[in-house]
């Protein structure tokens, strides 16, 4: 005699179950669910998913069972009848499990009713020709002569739907592991390069930067970066981060001078769905995404006074609230902040508040100006261009006279100038060499101007025509000796440049003051 389902309650079950996996991808409580539908509506008690691994198969979803219970639900491949039906992928029934040596009950959750009115049913978990696993339950019954094929029909719909969902997850558990993996090492990566060891400098300058970031990186104070704009504070930020034990936490950087006022707070500190005009969505502010890590905040000087206080708070007592919230967030963040601007002055004349000054200020970190290093700037020039001919597919080298230039400019953008320059240069040479007379006419004419000035200091007391003759072999030198471009830059004819060479008797491949 066949066991028949009220149709009604077949598609609530099959409807509940698809609900259930289709909800979300937490595996257990789903899986849970399933069985505990099986139970309620089609009075299959003890249901279970084992999922099989390379050698054995675990149970990791049950109804009925204890925790203690599920965990020894473990099975060798081909061991019991899970086993047996998760190695050869074939549904078995045992109409009573008390006549079956082959049903061990490991799981010991079958103590406390007669093994002879229960039938066992297994079926496979099966993803096209893969195994997945094995979806079993219990079959109480007053009679013998009762044929499970219904129950059969039924379970193997179940384990196809269950099927599907488990091969999703696992597919979507391989894609974040893949991920995940990739993160760390990516972190990994990030930590070697931003340490302050690959920071190019070696000047006593850079050298002291180097030996407090070193001192102050596995601490948990607040640092404070000054120096001129293009010095390399965020890099600086960075390796004092990555060299911490925040490290695998995140690096959040913001520019306190690049929003406008208004959108400042909500950018920091978030808002709630609602909060204003635009807050179509609850938004997490750069404090809570820096949660576990450290928050770089740049250009702090220009920070509203109106804001200053929601800082100080952060900085004192770890929390804050979003725009148009409640509810007191914590975080744990270190602050690395950075300016350019006079802090005192600003102290001063009542823009910036002093209790914040202070809270910043625990540990100062001085970069020095480009021009205060000038030591560094054959190394940070080779630098450059070996990365921007590695991007650009090019070969470009830099003559000395260039270098020249480079020595005697002032780099006002410091760093962030000499590497837009280097980048510019590589990307519109079209010959393997740099030349002084490729160079921005600004760079030129500055250098050039600082060049003289040096000469007539060290000629002084000099004869006018030693002046006139210094100042037209600088640009000479400058233009690559093309006596147009020379004498433009001095203001001068072409026949006028002509006759002073003449006159003073300059040739090419001359240096030094015309002394």
């Amino acid at each position: 005699m066949s066991r028949s389902y009220d149709k009604t309650l077949e598609i609530t079950a099959l409807y509940e179950i698809s609900k259930l996996l289709g909800s979300s991808l937490n595996l257990k409580s789903n899986l849970r669910g399933v069985m505990r539908v099986l139970a309620e509506y089609l009075d299959m008690k003890r249901g279970t998913v084992a999922l099989r691994s390379d050698s054995e198969v675990l149970i990791i979803a049950a109804h009925g069972m204890s925790e203690e219970e599920i965990k020894r639900g473990r099975y060798k491949l081909g061991e019991g009848i899970i086993g047996r039906v998760a190695k050869h992928g074939s549904p078995i029934v045992i109409p009573n499990i008390g006549d079956e040596p082959l049903f061990l009950n490991k799981t010991g959750s079958r103590k406390t009713i007669k093994k002879e009115n229960v039938a066992f049913l297994c079926v496979p978990i099966k993803f096209k020709n893969e195994i997945l696993g094995v979806l079993s339950v219990d079959r109480l019954f007053g009679s013998k002569g009762i044929s499970f094929e219904e129950d059969l029909r039924l379970l193997k719909i179940i384990a196809s739907l269950v099927a599907q969902y488990v091969r999703l997850y696992m597919e979507i558990e391989r894609e974040r592991e893949a991920f995940l993996e990739e993160k760390e090492n990516l972190k990994s990566q990030l930590k070697g390069k931003y340490r302050v060891e690959n920071i190019i400098g070696q000047s006593d300058s850079m050298q002291e930067v180097f030996e407090a970031v070193h001192r102050v990186a596995p601490s948990k104070a607040n640092v404070l970066l000054r120096g001129e704009s293009g010095t390399g504070k965020e890099l600086v930020a960075k390796a004092i981060h990555y060299m911490s034990a925040r490290a695998k936490g995140p690096f959040i950087k913001f520019n306190c001078a690049s929003i406008p006022e208004g959108l400042l707070e909500s950018e920091l500190f978030g808002h709630e769905k609602g909060s204003f005009t635009g807050a179509t969505a609850m938004r997490k502010g750069r404090f809570e995404l820096a949660n576990g890590g450290s928050i770089f905040l740049d250009e702090i000087g220009d920070l509203p006074l109106t804001l200053q206080p929601k800082i100080l708070r952060v900085l004192q007592e770890k929390e804050f609230e979003r725009i148009g919230g409640e509810k007191t967030i914590k975080v744990d963040v270190r602050l690395i902040a950075a300016t350019s601007r006079n802090l005192e002055e600003l102290v001063s004349s009542g823009k910036f508040r002093e209790d914040l000054y202070y809270r910043l200020n625990v540990v100062p970190i001085f970069l020095p100006s480009l021009r205060e290093r000038k030591e560094d700037i054959s190394l940070l020039s080779e630098y450059f261009i070996k990365k921007y001919n590695a991007e650009n597919n090019k070969s470009v080298m830099i003559t000395p006279d260039v270098m020249n230039v480079f020595m005697n400019y002032d780099w006002p953008g410091n760093v962030r100038e000499l590497e837009n320059t280097i980048e510019r240069l590589v990307v519109m040479s079209h010959s393997k060499s740099i030349t002084a007379s490729d160079l921005p006419l600004n760079i030129r004419e500055q250098s050039m101007r600082s060049r003289y000035a040096v000469q007539i200091k060290d000629a002084l007391p000099s004869t006018i025509e030693d002046i006139e003759k210094a100042r037209i072999l600088g640009a000479l030198q400058m233009t690559g000796w093309v006596q147009a471009k020379a004498a433009k830059s001095l203001g001068i004819t072409p026949r006028q440049i002509g006759y002073k060479m003449k006159k003073y008797n300059l040739q090419q491949g001359e240096v030094g003051s015309g002394k």
